[in-house]
């Protein structure tokens, strides 16, 4: 008896340290400075390909793998799986998947091989009500990707940013890639710098309504508007402290322009940066230790950054002589902003200390940069194709694509947390 246990204990160990193994494989590292496209192969899901396409749209632009095209796949998506039909393509993963339609309800199943094993790495299945078909295939997609990388996608993510259409101001939300959008109600004659709380509960945004320039918040639960700020002056709204409650804003009531921490639970302030010269753009960083901000101070519009009292105020832009709209990623390691090269704006990155500048765009003018959920993309606002319209990029400026449609004048993005 005492032998057999033994053997069942050496037996259950090292079959619970192969699976160990196989579930923490990552097929590319994401935090490797030097990453390799991944090959792998989204099958046209049989039922319906739009959700395959979809699919492949998200992981297409992630900038981390390589789609193998359908002409180049030997295997039909009705067939079994065989590792052998695909190892002269280079592909290391494949994906196939079955859509099936029952009235109002749309189903999914979805399966994922190891080419290098022929191990099967996914099976899943999906539903939802027919009309939601784009957020599920985000989810498939996210799924994906959290197996070949190991991290969450960023495929469920909305962002939100000002419409004008026929001169009429309204905030809007959108899926990450631009579809599903629709209008939240909250309506003036200017809107600006939507903000998103951490939870992705609040909008924050400065808006003018007759001749008043205020600062609101919308509960996203509620769709229901409440006003922060309303004083004389141009208000203009920064971004949330963690946890919701307090946040920073900028005004001109006093006759310059300062910045201030207000409050979502009463109606009170205080002032956080004072100085003669004009101080506008504060943004909370993620720890809420820092707060970003712009001041003319040097003679002409910079980035500097201050502690969460407003002291230890230091310069962190150097190169050019217009620099705005700076933002934090999620990990508060780099920032974002807008600056003046060559007679346009163009967005910038670098190092929250302010090294390792890089110019991320060329055409047109660009501002109002906004990281995704996690720091691997930017959204923001260009007017390279004529009228402007909300752009994504990866980090390092490639990809560059418009998701907006045309027919509309769209700025201000916020991509909001997952």
């Amino acid at each position: 008896m005492r032998k057999r246990f033994i053997i069942f204990f050496i037996v259950f160990c090292a079959v619970s340290i192969l699976n160990s193994a196989f579930a923490e494989k990552v097929y590319i590292d994401i935090t490797s400075p030097q990453i390799r496209k991944l090959p792998i192969a989204i099958q046209p899901f049989t039922g319906d390909r739009a959700v395959s396409d979809i699919v492949r749209d998200d992981l297409s632009f992630s900038g981390l793998f390589d789609c193998i095209p359908d002409a180049s796949q030997i295997e039909r998506p009705d067939q079994p799986f065989s590792a052998g039909n695909w190892k002269g393509v280079g592909a290391e993963l494949v994906v196939k998947g079955r859509v099936t339609t029952s009235g109002k309800e749309i189903k999914v199943a979805v399966f994922a091989y190891d080419v290098s094993d022929g191990r099967e790495v996914l099976r899943k299945e999906y539903s939802s009500p027919a009309g939601l078909m784009r957020p599920l295939s985000h989810s498939v997609a996210n799924e994906i990707y959290k197996i070949l990388t190991g991290q969450q996608g960023i495929f469920r993510s909305k962002i939100a940013f000002v419409s004008d259409k026929g001169g009429r101001k309204e905030l809007f939300l959108a899926d990450w890639d631009g579809k599903r959008s629709h209008g939240l109600g909250a309506t003036g004659g200017i809107i600006l710098m939507p903000r998103w709380s951490g939870d992705g509960t609040k909008l924050l945004y400065s808006v003018e309504r007759n001749r008043q320039w205020e600062i609101c918040l919308l509960e996203m639960s509620s769709m229901k508007e409440k006003n922060m700020v309303s004083l004389r002056g141009l208000n203009m709204a920064g971004n949330f402290f963690p946890g919701g409650r307090e946040f920073v804003f900028a005004s001109s009531k006093e006759g310059g322009s300062d910045i201030y921490v207000g409050n979502t639970q009463r109606m009170t302030g205080r002032k956080l940066i004072s100085s003669p010269w004009i101080d506008v753009s504060p943004a909370v960083s993620p720890d809420g230790k820092s707060v970003l901000f712009v001041s003319d101070r040097s003679g002409n519009p910079q980035v500097y950054i201050s502690d969460s009292e407003g002291e230890g105020i230091r310069r962190i832009s150097f190169s050019g002589s217009y620099n705005t709209s700076p933002a934090w990623s999620p990990r508060g390691d780099l920032v974002a902003f807008s600056g003046m090269a060559g007679g346009k704006n163009q967005i910038f990155v670098m190092k929250a200390d302010g090294t390792g500048l890089n110019r991320l765009t060329e055409r047109g003018n660009n501002e109002d940069p906004t990281f995704s959920p996690d720091g691997r993309y930017i959204a923001f606002t260009s007017d390279r194709d004529g009228g402007k319209g909300i752009y994504l990029m990866l980090i390092n400026g490639e990809g560059q694509k418009r998701i907006t449609p045309p027919g509309i004048k769209a700025t201000g993005p916020a991509w909001a947390p997952q």
